[in-house]
């Protein structure tokens, strides 16, 4: 992440041209997630409204990616005997994924000027 939002010293990060392209070749020695074909339902809509989406996501993830949207749909399924230790899972993976860092959401679209600032 410090490469794309971060500023790049020489001193503490090596040359830019270095840092990318061991970027580029770790992800390109992982591959892209791919959706298991035996996801259903709310398992499969887990998969789209959070894993897809999550471009910095790789295949080195894929195994907390399915954990995570088969609990997800575990959960949808049956929400009254999803017992509490799954939900401290639940959330373990989210983490592990990404997905609760707030660094890694698009930032808003703006839809009315400010009348202090623009």
């Amino acid at each position: 992440m410090r490469l794309v939002d971060g500023t790049h010293r020489p001193d503490r990060h090596g040359y830019a041209g270095a840092a990318r392209e061991a970027v580029e070749q770790a992800a390109s020695s992982f591959g892209p997630l791919t959706m298991p074909r035996s996801f259903k339902g709310a398992t499969r809509d887990a998969w789209q409204r959070y894993i897809f989406p999550a471009g910095w996501l790789d295949a080195s993830r894929e195994p907390s990616a399915i954990a995570f949207c088969e609990l997800w749909g575990e959960m949808r399924r049956a929400p009254l005997s999803f017992q509490a230790a799954k939900h401290s899972q639940l959330r373990a993976y989210m983490a592990d994924l990404g997905l609760t860092d707030e660094r890694n959401r698009p930032a808003p679209e703006r839809s009315e000027t400010d009348e202090h600032f623009d």
